[in-house]
């Protein structure tokens, strides 16, 4: 059994000196209230992520895009996310959190605006990706600051945080599904007036931004604060290998829920509450994975989480009615704790990368899912054509195209097993002398 020890206490040897990671707090900063605003721009985030999935073909018939076309602008607000983590993880130590939350919440008001008044593909894509980089920008702020003012229960405090991507996906699909039921009768499009709703929270957690005191870090330096150092460590073979990794786990894990709507839609089921019941469980088991991530090894939840997941996706590519909610309640259980246990995992075993390379991790993420969402739609279409041509009719199309869809996506999770293992099996090779868990 690994020692039991939080992130707070994590210190690495440097030469004869024990560098603390904590920063000091300043004068006058309200910690309580920095969170609540950290949590509701997080909840903005999932927001964007869980409205976006719901109304994906109902912009395909307002634009006439085919599947891949939506990809490559689901896709874009993939690619403005690690743009955003990335700069802003390489501009923390210098610049603080607040002006970076200030370019979040101007990000998330054009990204928005731009949306509602998209003309088509293009204004799709642009819009898209000012979205991407302010959910990407908020990541990059928050995560440090949180990590930061909660110096002696720093990951319960991460943990809570983090709840609230999927709990902003639960509620955000429940907005959409309200929308549609009050503005939606006899088939009137909707997806303007889901988008308008997430300026509610937008200009909620603006407001606090501009009427909120941040921490000064400049005045806070220490070790793992130094960018040059954070950049040195970054080039480590196992920091490498856990970005390619972090690709295929938000593929898995994100991509499979962004097209839910369009996968699961002739299934017989509803998948907006496919995606409110992943999320719903997801934030629960979040917000108490405190005591089991610490209680496991790290790596030995991340095996487990793609076993499961494995079978989820399994269950999901020829479950339908109600085993469809069944298979999404096996999938929710193993992509729980992928993401934040992939950010835990640099944070215990490489905390000389600092903010910077749980930024990093985040970020790269977001590019492999970038990357396979158009895939992913292509994949939709080639099956679809394959239904058609072997004389499929009506919703039957869509559900052969969708099953067989995730029967592609299930490669993901099988890779995630056998890597997952190899990396178990090698742990004590492979972690430093620094880690928290042996």
């Amino acid at each position: 059994m690994a020692p039991k020890k939080s992130l707070e206490l994590i210190k690495y040897n440097k030469g004869k000196k024990m560098v603390d990671t904590t920063l000091a707090m300043n004068e006058g900063i309200k910690p309580n209230r920095l969170f609540v605003l950290s949590c509701v721009a997080l909840c903005v985030t999932a927001m964007t992520f869980a409205i976006r999935a719901g109304m994906l073909n109902d912009l395909g018939t307002e634009f006439s895009l085919t599947k891949a076309q939506l990809g490559w602008t689901a896709s874009m607000a993939f690619f403005g996310f690690p743009a955003a983590t990335i700069i802003g993880g390489l501009i923390y130590n210098a610049i603080g959190p607040r002006l970076i939350m200030i370019v979040a919440f101007l990000g998330h008001l054009l990204g928005l605006g731009l949306t509602i008044f998209a003309g088509g593909f293009m204004g799709l894509m642009i819009s898209t990706f000012f979205v991407g980089f302010a959910n990407g920008a908020v990541e990059a702020a928050c995560n440090p600051m949180i990590a930061n003012m909660y110096r002696e229960n720093k990951t319960t405090m991460l943990n809570k945080f983090h709840v609230w991507f999927p709990g902003g996906i639960v509620v955000g699909s429940l907005a959409a599904l309200a929308v549609k039921k009050l503005f939606g009768a006899g088939g009137n499009p909707t997806w303007q007036l889901e988008i308008a709703v997430m300026l509610i929270p937008t200009l909620i957690y603006g407001y606090m931004i501009f009427t909120t005191k941040f921490p000064d870090v400049q005045h806070d330096k220490t070790d793992l604060t130094d960018t040059g150092k954070n950049l040195k460590a970054l080039i480590s073979p196992l920091f490498i290998f856990m970005c390619v990794l972090m690709t295929i786990t938000a593929t898995t894990e994100l991509g499979t829920q962004q097209w839910v709507g369009s996968l699961l839609e002739s299934s017989g089921a509803n998948p907006l509450i496919i995606l409110a019941i992943v999320t719903g469980l997801m934030a629960v088991g979040r917000y108490f994975a405190g005591p089991l991530v610490h209680a496991l090894n790290p790596i030995g939840v991340l095996l487990f989480s793609a076993v499961v997941t494995t079978l989820g996706v399994f269950l999901l590519s020829m479950a339908t009615g109600p085993m469809t909610y069944v298979a999404a309640i096996v999938f929710a259980i193993g992509v729980c704790y992928f993401w934040p246990t992939m950010i835990g995992f640099i944070g215990e075993y490489m905390p000389q990368t600092g903010a910077l390379g749980m930024s990093i991790i985040g970020g790269v993420g977001m590019m492999g899912l970038a990357m396979w969402q158009p895939v992913i739609g292509g994949w939709i279409d080639s099956e679809t054509e394959k239904a058609q041509a072997a004389g499929v009719v009506g919703d039957a199309v869509q559900l052969a195209a969708g099953q067989a869809t995730l029967g592609k996506i299930l490669l993901f999770p099988i890779v995630l097993v056998l890597a997952y293992g190899l990396l178990f099996a090698l742990r004590k090779k492979f972690i430093s002398h620094g880690a928290s868990h042996a």
